[in-house]
């Protein structure tokens, strides 16, 4: 009789951490770069989000991206997107957290955040240009700790209250009064709404 291997499980996720998962993965790629016209649609034909009290908000905000990407021009939201993030010389609204949580120009910050990074396995792919204090950078870590790493939450807890939410609102609030925003202005709210109830419910570890 031959041998019979121990059955190994995977883990999966539950459905609430994959949604998790998913919403910064998404956040991530938008504010990244625009996006085309094939992931408008998709966020057009998205379904509601289902959502508690303290999670309405989030929800508000979610279908009202959903009803902008409907309308929105493909090559709008890229001359939008490059306009406000990119621009000629110093971009009109940076998309780089530290920005929004030093008073001087100082490396240190960054310095620190790549040491979080490397104790946590990651690091800068070969190739990327953007530094990682990038909100995008951060979403996708984000994503990488509950989706792939599956860390524990009061490990999630610490990466996020260190580098994305002090500067969340003051990030957001610049995308939402910089008068060339019409579709990023959704992305923002999406992405402060989902950052205010991961604060919440970090806070309640």
């Amino acid at each position: 009789m031959s041998e019979v291997s121990t059955m190994k499980f995977v883990p999966t996720l539950p459905p609430e951490e994959l949604a998790r998962a998913n919403f910064y993965g998404l956040l991530a790629r938008l504010l990244y770069a625009p996006p085309d016209a094939t992931l408008l649609r998709t966020l057009a034909a998205s379904d509601e989000v289902e959502a508690e009290d303290e999670e309405e908000g989030f929800a508000q905000a979610w279908q009202a991206m959903a009803r902008a990407a409907a309308k929105a021009d493909p090559e709008a939201v890229r001359e939008e997107y490059d306009s406000v993030f990119v621009g000629a010389g110093k971009a009109p609204v940076s998309l780089y957290t530290c920005a929004y949580t030093i008073k001087v120009s100082n490396e240190a910050p960054l310095v620190q955040l790549r040491a979080d990074l490397a104790g946590l396995g990651l690091a800068r792919k070969p190739g990327a240009h953007e530094p990682e204090d990038h909100i995008a950078a951060l979403c996708d870590v984000m994503r990488h700790l509950v989706a792939e790493q599956k860390r524990e939450l009061p490990e999630q807890r610490r990466f996020f209250e260190d580098w994305i939410w002090p500067a969340v609102r003051p990030l957001c609030d610049a995308i939402e009064k910089y008068p060339a925003t019409d579709f990023y202005k959704h992305v923002s709210r999406v992405l402060f709404r989902l950052c205010t109830v991961e604060h919440k419910a970090f806070e309640m570890l």
